[in-house]
């Protein structure tokens, strides 16, 4: 109860105080607590061995590395992290949600932040205050819906057509390049490296609010999201790649949507082998046939992962991966890995 009087604040700025700051995983090296963690049990244990198979995928000269992310983690702290892996080709291409890419990567690059604040304060107060809650999370409302403007503007000087979310994400990274606050965003590296980024669920986001005031402007000559087509790139990225790994952060939507691929090439004639590394970090329970869609054992009895190199770590994701990302950046296997610059095959 104590802690509850101390959160009666009546101002915004009294709650936007103090910043996120995104973890930095070049700063330190993990490798010795990894190697510690291996000898150990429990989530410990998963931590480790999730880290060596992270390291075997980076070792793997024909293994595509695909990252999704799900989830607030962005937002939370972990923004440096995601960049840095595309940055030292770490991860090969991204299929997140809206949210991770836009409302939080976007959001930082055009100079806003995130703030530490409390998961006991009135919401009502919050609300009272334009502020939004991620659990101990602050964001400034009417900064959002500025980002939710700025994505109208520009699909407003776009050529009206369909896009995937990868095309429009590469356009993001365009007006990035000239126009970003903070630079070194998650979308403004992939778009230096060639790295796409896929978000199959990108109207559920500050664009979906972005693009609808774009149509409102424009009836008749606007631009919209082709889904299908989506799913045939992520698709051809798959039946290109030799072999593949998942560095999966959460679940939901793209988790299935890259698992997915391996049945989509099939149906189309292809020959693709099952997803040959796994690694899903999670907090979800099974128990109700969910687990953010499916443990990856259950995921191979649909022919989508295979088990011979996977790891649920059923940890909260801040928590685990800046130990797994620092192992595999200070190992330095990415060093020998030429980059697949898959967004140029568009």
């Amino acid at each position: 109860m104590s802690e509850n009087k101390n959160l009666g604040h009546n101002s915004k700025k009294d709650f936007l105080k103090k910043p996120v700051e995104h973890i930095d995983i070049t700063s330190f090296d993990s490798r010795k607590i990894i190697s510690s963690m291996e000898k150990m049990s429990f989530v410990s244990r998963e931590t480790a061995n999730a880290a060596n198979i992270y390291n075997e995928m980076l070792k793997d000269k024909e293994c595509t590395i695909f990252l999704t992310l799900a989830g607030s983690t962005s937002a939370a702290g972990c923004m440096h992290i995601y960049r840095d892996m595309v940055k030292y080709n770490m991860v090969d291409a991204i299929v997140a949600t809206g949210a991770s890419i836009i409302d939080m990567d976007f959001f930082e690059a055009l100079g806003f932040k995130h703030y530490q604040g409390s998961q006991y304060q009135n919401d009502n107060e919050l609300r009272k205050n334009y502020i939004d809650r991620i659990y101990d999370t602050y964001i400034d409302e009417e900064e959002l819906q500025l980002c939710d403007k700025t994505i109208g503007e520009i699909a407003d000087k776009l050529e009206p057509k369909t896009y995937t979310s990868r095309e429009f994400i590469r356009e993001i990274g365009k007006y990035l390049k000239s126009n970003a606050k903070k630079k070194g965003s998650l979308i403004e590296t992939a778009y230096d490296n060639d790295v796409p980024i896929f978000c199959p669920a990108f109207t559920d986001s500050s664009a979906g609010f972005g693009l609808v005031m774009h149509q409102e402007r424009n009836p008749k000559n606007h631009i919209t999201m082709d889904s299908i087509r989506e799913f045939r790139e992520l698709t051809e990225i798959k039946i290109k790649s030799k072999g593949s790994g998942l560095f999966m952060i959460g679940g939901g939507v793209p988790k299935n949507f890259i698992q997915d691929t391996v049945i989509c090439a099939e149906l189309l004639g292809k020959e693709v082998d099952m997803h040959k590394y796994a690694i899903q970090i999670t907090v979800a329970d099974s128990r109700d046939g969910a687990c953010s869609s499916s443990t990856l054992k259950e995921a191979s009895s649909w022919g989508k992962v295979n088990t011979t190199k996977e790891q649920m770590v059923f940890a909260e994701a801040t928590s685990v991966l800046p130990l797994i990302a620092s192992d595999a950046y200070h190992t330095g296997e990415w060093k020998n890995r030429e980059r697949k610059n898959f967004s140029k095959i568009f």
